[in-house]
């Protein structure tokens, strides 16, 4: 079977509508994680939040608090992964016995009709879990990394260490959460992607509300005009 017998089933608004679900896929990322950027994404935002935290850990005493946050985000990981691969495992099921399906889109008058066609559209769903998957458990890691670096962090602020060592903590903290960032977006991809089975249209639409969700989350929304927001003055209390 060549490459052109397995797109036989598909017309140009499908070949489309797949070239611009991952365009967007890729623009989103790029935009949100662009630290040039004059209007910086939440992403960004929280990355200097980051930096900061880690400056307030070199004076902090005791430091069970930090221990304890950085326990809440490795744990937040560990369930997305977890969740992922038990959706990779279902939609693997699912590929293996199309039928179900096949009679739903017969029922529905919609174009997927044959095993081939619905185990394509399925394996971009897959696709898009597959990263996400393996994004989570970097991410997951590098948390890991980043507790023992946490952990080589003097208890004296004024050693020469103590702040260097710090930062490291913070930007590979960082780069975990880029990493997580980056399998919640596949994640929200590939439930677009799954209503591709409902035809080309409708993956244009999911994608546009994907693109939509995520891009207002990471740039109009509520919590963004928090972080922008300065802090008020301290107050003088003599």
């Amino acid at each position: 079977m060549t490459p052109g017998d397995l797109l036989d089933p598909f017309d140009s608004l499908d070949l489309a509508a797949v070239l611009i679900l991952t365009v967007a896929w890729f623009f989103l990322g790029f935009r949100i994680e662009r630290t040039t950027s004059a209007t910086p994404s939440v992403t960004v935002l929280m990355g200097a939040y980051r930096r900061e935290w880690m400056r307030q850990f070199v004076t902090r005493t005791p430091r069970i608090y930090d221990a304890s946050v950085l326990g809440n985000l490795r744990q937040s990981t560990s369930w997305m992964a977890s969740t992922t691969m038990i959706a990779l495992g279902g939609l693997f099921a699912l590929i293996g016995n199309t039928d179900p399906l096949i009679s739903v889109a017969e029922d529905l008058a919609l174009t997927a009709r044959n095993a081939r066609t619905v185990e394509i559209k399925l394996l971009l769903t897959g696709l898009f879990l597959a990263h996400a998957f393996l994004k989570f458990l970097w991410s997951n890691r590098l948390f890991g990394y980043s507790a023992v670096i946490m952990s080589a962090v003097p208890n004296d602020p004024g050693d020469p260490l103590a702040l260097p060592r710090a930062m490291q903590a913070a930007e590979v903290g960082i780069r975990a959460a880029v990493n997580f960032n980056r399998g919640l977006r596949a994640t929200y991809f590939a439930l677009a992607s799954l209503s591709w089975l409902l035809g080309s249209w409708a993956l244009l639409a999911a994608t546009v509300a994907v693109v939509w969700l995520v891009w207002s989350r990471e740039f109009a929304s509520h919590s963004r005009a928090i972080l922008l927001d300065p802090p008020p003055p301290a107050r003088n209390r003599d």
